[in-house]
């Protein structure tokens, strides 16, 4: 990790490690990160409350869009809603490497054999591309999802750019509340009981005693796809 990137998301977890949010999000948006700073979102079940947030602040930032090319098409409808009702201004769709996807799932089963080879194939590896512009990326993850994420900062920093995670101490209840504050729509998906949406093949729907995340990659052992590699930011020496 560079030593710059780590003093760096320090002194700004030192400056606004205590907020969330929008109160979070806008001073990096327009000064600390101006024009450097992107948010990732799947445009999944708990996106829109995130963009929403973005859209306000500054509806040009740029919005990154992993299209795996196993995606469920309501996720890719809901995308299209979404940009056209909160005017994001900057959507950019993401996508694997056609070469690779070829020599290495050309038969689209690499999720059968080995879930870990095909996220980095179709998430990793595309979207360390898609970084290379930014000093700083818009996470939409959060505390209550549990497992790696139950310690997250709301800013940290990994080997390649700095995180931002404004929502990380939202809750469900907060979720929708907020979501219905804003009349913000639903994932079409949740209604058939997908809580949290991934790619088609990895994602299974959730049964009402289950955690939210139970139907990602189910019965398989894993939990996160490998796009985040987070690193708590130390503390300002």
């Amino acid at each position: 990790m560079s030593h710059e990137r780590e003093r760096r998301a320090a002194v700004l977890a030192w400056r606004y490690g205590g907020l969330e949010g929008e109160a979070l999000l806008e001073p990096l948006i327009t000064r600390e990160f101006r024009g450097r700073i992107a948010l990732l979102s799947s445009f999944g079940s708990e996106a829109a409350l995130l963009l929403n947030m973005v859209a306000r602040i500054d509806r040009h930032t740029p919005v990154i869009f992993l299209d795996t090319g196993r995606l469920f098409a309501e996720t890719l409808a809901y995308r299209d809603r979404l940009v056209a009702r909160l005017g994001l201004a900057d959507l950019r769709r993401v996508v694997p490497d056609a070469a690779e996807i070829a020599r290495r799932d050309p038969d689209a089963t690499l999720s059968d054999r080995d879930t870990d080879a095909c996220c980095q194939l179709r998430k990793v590896e595309p979207l360390a591309r898609a970084l290379c512009e930014f000093d700083a990326v818009i996470s939409g993850r959060k505390r209550y999802h549990g497992g790696a994420r139950r310690d997250l900062p709301a800013i940290e920093a990994d080997a390649d750019i700095i995180r931002v995670n404004p929502l990380w101490r939202y809750d469900r209840v907060r979720l929708e509340q907020a979501f219905a504050a804003r009349g913000l729509p639903p994932h079409p998906l949740e209604a058939e009981g997908y809580l949290s949406i991934g790619c088609s093949p990895c994602t299974d729907r959730v049964a009402p005693d289950e955690d939210r995340r139970a139907g990602r990659w189910r019965g398989r052992g894993k939990t996160e796809c490998g796009i985040h590699r987070p690193r708590v930011a130390p503390a300002v020496p």
